[in-house]
């Protein structure tokens, strides 16, 4: 092997172990255009090697087109395609544009099984809000999400934002689309042999080169030389894709479709080849360039946006360029599939690579330790002992930017082009939209508590899932499919390896427990730099559905309405760790976490949907004083009553566990859960267990503290 090539594979991210693999599978010396390939399909943000074993224990039955770009679930005539993605290593050295692209990117996978999107959420996690860089992050974030939806004409319509310290080097920005689709459109990116590929889209140039590669190594100081591998979107040329993709696949000669996502023409025809069973020549001279010069790899992996693949019928080319140019949208005619088998490059007519498909797409597949760190054990030990005044903790709470209002942050969103917006931002813990085909409205929640899983793995992921769960149920929603994003640190380091499987177990568990499938989801390695690492943080996106606007549920409490908590009661052993009131006012992080009562979830459902309440809001963040908090926010109304019961004030109050809602309903024993009558709805007061509050203070806090912020 000669000197340069071991220097190449290397400077590559391919390891020793890794090019040996390649050689022996190959039975030859890759060549310098096919070690280009090699490191990007056998990247991790490709290849999966950490997780792809993992990933099979995720229950997928009941759902649609799942193993495509993205999978969904059936409703009538219609199915709800969906799927979480992240964006992290570009947006922590380049927030506006790998924000912008992140949602260009997720865009493309629903549009490519021949789904129109309809809706985006988002979940993002920043450091501190108080930390400058932190700051310039989130603000050059939330403007490359609203610039990018905006013009194409998505709403966002949901989603959360969280700040601790552990996201400081490693910003998550997790984006969710959800797409609609009839039943017998639905597009595979599985090819056949005997078509024509098509590129379709803007054209290729340097931009985004080496992406995937980029995503699967730690950050560091130098990676803002890392920029060039962050793409460059254009929200305006999308929109027309968009529509310019729906027409090309509502054509009876288009066969398939992919789009150009990490490693850009080379993992969306290779994943074509491969799903296909099929081989594929290409002619890279003939892909419509933007820059002059550029070299065969250079093609192969620019993840420059706005670009779609098309396998069709021979017949059906000049349809596709047709379309194309009606849109004013570039097209070539790249290259055919074969039944040779083989994934062939060819440049200038000469062929300059040649591969089994299937090795470029089946990577080395890692196992992982799965034995218990020190610190579970560490943490767990830990007990809270300090209490604070419950003035103070109350006004802290209110004012914290992980519970305080994001408002600032939504309202630079259009959260209502496209007139399907039933519920809006703030709104309920679930954003609606209506699906005027099917005379229903679809439940859309995004969620995630990197503490918990922290602290507990397993139960914290679970829990996640538990949390969307509610999210919906408190909205009216049925839920239907759940997608993931699973984002990590180093998986090569035993406590993210352990932290990431039992999560996994944890994830697989819940959903199984619910009866919903996972449809889809990504997972993001390697978020950590040499300071710190990001929390275990899986993102999780879920669906339900409701057949009838009537049947929704508020989340606004009104003056005179009677607050009962149903589900369970905090007592003195309630384990409470990863409560967000920990955090805010000591900085702790320890104990134990809660788990799932799966009985008594069932039943809550049945008693949300019985009929007998007029407003709910499930208990979560902030415990039972934060759901009471903005259930009367979001009535403009106050409340009178009891809300401690166990001799830790702070507990019962900020105290997070699961298995609780607290409603409106005049009939609380009709609903055959457990209970407890907290008091009543009063205009402009804030009374409970002896302490009383100044409300408008307390409304004035939630309201602004992000954007008091912002502006400092």
């Amino acid at each position: 092997m000669k000197k340069n090539q071991i220097q190449l594979y290397k400077a590559l991210g391919l390891t020793d172990a890794e090019y040996k693999e390649i050689q022996s599978r190959l039975g030859r010396e890759p060549n310098e255009l096919e070690t280009y390939l090699f490191s990007a399909m056998w990247s991790e943000h490709c290849g999966y090697k950490h997780s792809r074993k993992y990933l099979s224990l995720f229950p997928s039955g009941g759902a649609v087109s799942h193993g495509e770009n993205a999978g969904g679930v059936q409703i009538g005539d219609h199915v709800v395609v969906f799927k979480v993605e992240s964006h992290n290593h570009p947006s922590a050295v380049e927030p506006f544009q790998g924000a912008a692209t992140g949602i260009g990117g997720i865009v493309r996978d629903i549009m490519a099984i021949g789904a129109r999107p309809i809706a985006l959420l988002d979940s993002l996690k920043f450091g501190k809000i108080t930390n400058n860089f932190s700051k310039h992050i989130f603000d050059g974030v939330v403007h490359g999400i609203s610039h990018y939806g905006n013009c194409i004409g998505v709403p966002t319509v949901a989603g959360e934002v969280s700040f601790d310290e552990s996201y400081t080097d490693s910003p998550l920005v997790n984006v969710m689309c959800v797409g609609l689709v009839h039943k017998d459109k639905i597009r595979s990116a599985r090819a056949e042999a005997g078509k024509i590929v098509i590129a379709v889209g803007s054209h290729t140039g340097r931009d985004g080169i080496h992406g995937a590669s980029f995503a699967s190594k730690e950050l560091n100081e130098n990676s803002k030389e890392d920029r060039p591998s962050v793409q460059v979107g254009d929200p305006f040329t999308k929109k027309v894709l968009i529509e310019a993709t729906l027409e090309i696949l509502a054509l009876k000669e288009v066969q398939s479709c992919q789009d150009f996502g990490a490693a850009g023409l080379l993992s969306s025809s290779s994943e074509m080849a491969f799903k296909g069973e099929c081989g594929i020549d290409l002619h890279l001279d003939k892909v419509h360039l933007r820059e002059k010069g550029m070299k065969p790899w250079e093609i192969m992996l620019s993840e420059s946006q706005e670009r779609m693949l098309f396998v069709v019928d021979p017949d059906g080319v000049d349809k596709v360029l047709q379309i194309a140019a009606k849109y004013d949208m570039p097209a070539s005619v790249i290259g055919e599939t074969t039944n040779s088998g083989r994934y062939k490059l060819f440049w200038q007519g000469k062929n300059v690579a040649d591969l089994p498909p299937e090795i470029l797409a089946e990577g080395p597949k890692y196992t992982i330790n799965e034995e218990d760190p020190e610190y579970i054990g560490q943490y767990k030990a830990l007990k809270l002992q300090e209490q604070t005044d419950i003035e103070t903790a109350v006004e802290k709470i209110v004012s914290d930017p992980n519970f305080a209002s994001k408002k600032w942050v939504y309202r630079q969103y259009d959260h209502t082009v496209g007139t399907r917006t039933s519920v809006k931002p703030g709104d309920a813990g679930a954003a609606g939209m209506w699906l005027h085909e099917e005379s229903g409205v679809i439940g859309l929640t995004i969620d995630s508590n990197g503490r918990q899983v922290f602290l507990d793995p397993y139960n914290g992921a679970k829990n996640t899932v538990w949390e969307c769960y509610r999210n919906l149920v408190s909205g009216g929603f049925e839920p239907l499919g759940t997608t993931d994003c699973l984002n990590y640190g180093n998986p090569e380091k035993d406590e993210v390896a352990y932290q990431f499987v039992k999560s996994v177990h944890g994830i697989a568990d819940a959903c199984r427990e619910m009866k919903i499938p996972i449809v889809s989801g990504n997972v993001s390695f390697y978020n950590e730099s040499p300071q710190r690492r990001v929390f275990p943080t899986p993102t999780i996106g879920m669906v339900g559905y409701i057949n009838s606007p009537e049947k929704l549920i508020n989340s606004s409490f009104a003056e005179n309405e009677t607050l009962v908590l149903i589900g369970r009661d905090i007592d003195e052993n309630s384990k409470v760790g990863g409560s967000l009131y920990q955090r805010v006012l000591y900085d702790f992080l320890g104990g134990e976490v809660d788990t799932v009562d799966v009985e008594l979830e069932i039943k809550l459902k049945n008693a949300i949907f019985s009929g007998l309440i007029s407003g709910c809001v499930d208990v979560s963040e902030g415990g039972l004083f934060g759901a009471v908090f903005e259930g009367i926010k979001k009535g403009n109304t106050g409340f009178v009553g009891s809300l401690i019961n166990i001799n830790d004030k702070e507990k019962a109050l900020f105290g997070e566990i699961t298995g609780r809602y607290v409603v409106s309903t005049n009939e609380p024993e009709k609903l055959n859960v457990p209970y407890r009558v907290l008091g009543k709805c009063v205009n402009n007061k804030l009374e409970f267990d002896g302490y009383s509050f100044d409300l408008q203070k307390l409304f004035e806090l939630y309201d602004n503290s992000i954007e008091r912020e912002m502006n400092e």
